[in-house]
């Protein structure tokens, strides 16, 4: 009777450590640092990112100022891309946010507008709905320090004019 109380009394926390390595060992998503990944200014970003994302689980990467949610990943997230300039891309704002969406044929790229650093976000829309994704992350994209901001042709129409003479 000893012996089976003592097998139980090893048998659990061997498997339960099994379980620790296990689940520990998934691979790292290998993501290429941006440019300016180092600049402390990602960090309240970065630090304020979900865990969650549109139903996706947050994963593990290999660079810095970097994150991905879902296995394959189905966001990837780099914050210190380059800043963009003025653009006639497309602009929508989400929560606060300015982003820059470029619709390619099987990702599309969305890049904040207007902050510097600035973070950049790619998604399958196939796989996972971009409005989700950047509802998500927004809260977080909004520590990054903001600049300005996406004007429509409204806010065009509406500047003043010059006056000749």
């Amino acid at each position: 009777m000893r012996l089976k109380s003592l097998s139980w009394r090893f048998a659990v926390p061997c498997a339960a450590l099994s379980l620790m390595v296990l689940t520990g060992c998934a691979p790292s998503v290998s993501i290429a640092a941006a440019q300016d990944s180092n600049n402390p200014a990602c960090a309240p970003m970065m630090v304020s990112l979900p865990d969650t994302l549109a139903g996706a689980k947050r994963r593990t990467t290999t660079s810095q100022a970097t994150a991905a949610w879902g296995d394959p990943s189905l966001v990837v997230l780099r914050c210190g891309v380059a800043v963009p300039g003025p653009t006639t891309t497309k602009c929508v704002g989400v929560n606060g946010v300015d982003w820059i969406i470029k619709e390619g044929e099987q990702n599309w790229t969305m890049t904040t507008y207007g902050r510097n650093p600035a973070a950049e976000v790619t998604i399958d829309p196939n796989k996972i709905p971009s409005s989700s994704v950047l509802a998500g992350l927004s809260n977080a994209a909004e520590k990054l320090p903001k600049e300005r901001a996406c004007v429509g042709p409204s806010d065009v129409e509406n500047l003043p004019t010059a006056k000749a003479g």
